[in-house]
């Protein structure tokens, strides 16, 4: 048989070119995936029928009256900023925690992702009563900065765990230094999870609210909080929130060509290696400084500032109210979330990694806008759908609660998922078919120990956003 012939006789689905072996896979992912998908576009088709309701010409005077520019300048210059900062921070203490021998560094491994778990409002509350300077812009991009950049390092972390040491080794014996290894090699294998956190962040500072309204600075969710809840507007709302989806738009695509193409999988021995850790030598003191300063100031200054208004404000509201029993229902409800949103996010991934084509990337860019949206319009959204189409079941019950938080928080858990699956050598897994282990043998033996890190990564992600 030709050349051709054997090209001709390989399977084309849905824009999807795979090779034979890996047929029987790609049915059941591409089913799977496209049910995760539809679900998490519920959101956008609550925002389609809502803004449906205000007509064109409504719509039109909303998207090019000033106050819309005002607030489109606003919200992109503090997205481009805050998401260069957080890709430099998440980057680099993912790089010492994980690729050098900083003492402590399994203690700051926690201490520099805690930050994650506490509330955008309380960390710009804490900081916003310490000085006045921390308002508007400067004040913005500060506190954002400090909530967010975990979202880069944990799947990045999980990503450099899992990368091939021999590249950087390969790369040192031809010559290059330690900083154009570490710029070319370390970055350049954790590129798709720095992108993705990236994206994370872009996302989650296009849907915040809380942290703004306390610093006074107006973005798009301001705006479209204030038409929900001071003017009752829902379909104003729901138009100013496609926007929000059109920026997120543009925000995927041009992630998507950055991303690039090339390996991420371990090139060496199919048995992983321990990675030998870099010498900080004289920069020790220097890098513990600088880790001590980003948690003080990340974890510190809100704890300390919520814990002295706790102490000053003397009385609580909360009588009669057992925080030992409302943290243990957070807790619980933050891990059935972040455990089902991990689980939805597996089939995605492997969909989008080892069966790269257009139907694969279309489902997974699409599970991506969902984090644009504010949190009150899923909240919407899973309410109507819910009263309108399922007879009200599960309404203001922990089961409506848990979904919306594993669908609000979905792309946290894709990102760590992702990474970890284009880590993962392939060759193991065809190793393991040749010897006719069947596919959920071999799933179960051999990907699922080696996409673990990211599955951990995802966990925590959406948990500590949960929570």
């Amino acid at each position: 048989m030709t050349a051709t012939g054997v090209a001709a006789e390989r399977p084309r689905h849905a824009g999807l070119e795979v090779p034979a072996r890996r047929r029987p896979l790609l049915w059941p992912l591409l089913g799977t995936s496209a049910a995760v998908a539809a679900v998490l576009l519920t959101p956008l088709a609550f925002l389609l029928i809502e803004a449906g309701g205000t007509g064109a010409g409504t719509i039109a005077h909303l998207i090019w009256r000033p106050l819309t520019a005002n607030l489109l300048w606003n919200t992109i210059r503090l997205t481009v900023v805050v998401t260069a900062l957080c890709a430099v921070i998440g980057t680099l203490t993912a790089w010492c925690v994980e690729c050098t021998d900083l003492p402590g560094r399994r203690i700051w491994a926690v201490l520099v992702v805690v930050p994650f778990a506490i509330p955008d409002f309380v960390v710009s509350f804490g900081w916003a009563s310490i000085s006045p300077w921390v308002q508007g812009f400067q004040g913005a991009v500060l506190v954002m900065t400090l909530a967010v950049y975990p979202l880069v390092h944990l799947p990045v972390s999980a990503s450099l765990r899992s990368a091939d040491p021999g590249l950087e080794d390969a790369a040192r014996s031809l010559g290059a230094g330690r900083v154009r290894t570490f710029l070319r090699v370390t970055v350049g294998q954790a590129r798709g999870a720095i992108l993705g956190g990236c994206v994370l962040v872009a996302l989650v500072i296009l849907a915040e609210y809380g942290a703004f309204e306390i610093l006074g600075y107006q973005t798009f969710t301001t705006e479209i909080f204030t038409e929900f809840q001071v003017s009752f507007n829902v379909p104003t709302a729901c138009a100013l929130s496609l926007v929000l989806v059109l920026l997120s738009c543009v925000i995927l695509g041009g992630e998507l060509p950055a991303r690039g193409g090339g390996r991420t999988q371990r090139t060496g021995p199919l048995a992983q290696r321990a990675r030998r850790r870099h010498h900080l030598g004289r920069a020790t003191l220097p890098v513990e400084a600088a880790m001590l300063v980003l948690v003080g100031l990340a974890l510190g200054v809100p704890v300390g500032a919520a814990v002295y208004w706790m102490v000053a404000g003397g009385s609580s509201t909360l009588t009669g109210v057992s925080v030992l029993d409302a943290g243990w229902h957070t807790a619980l409800y933050s891990a059935c979330a972040a455990a089902l949103a991990t689980l939805a996010a597996l089939p995605v991934a492997l969909l989008a990694v080892r069966h790269a084509g257009r139907a694969g990337r279309l489902l997974e860019r699409s599970t991506y806008t969902v984090l644009a949206m504010p949190g009150l319009v899923i909240a919407l959204a899973i309410s109507y759908f819910a009263e309108r189409y399922a007879g009200g079941f599960g309404y203001q019950s922990s089961v409506l609660l848990i979904a919306a938080y594993a669908i609000l928080f979905f792309p946290l858990a894709l990102v760590g998922v992702r990474a970890s699956v284009a880590h993962a050598p392939v060759a193991l897994e065809e190793a393991a078919r040749s010897l006719g282990r069947p596919p959920r043998a071999v799933f179960l033996r051999v990907t699922l120990p080696l996409i673990g890190p990211g599955l951990a990564a995802a966990f925590c992600l959406v948990f500590l956003a949960c929570a």
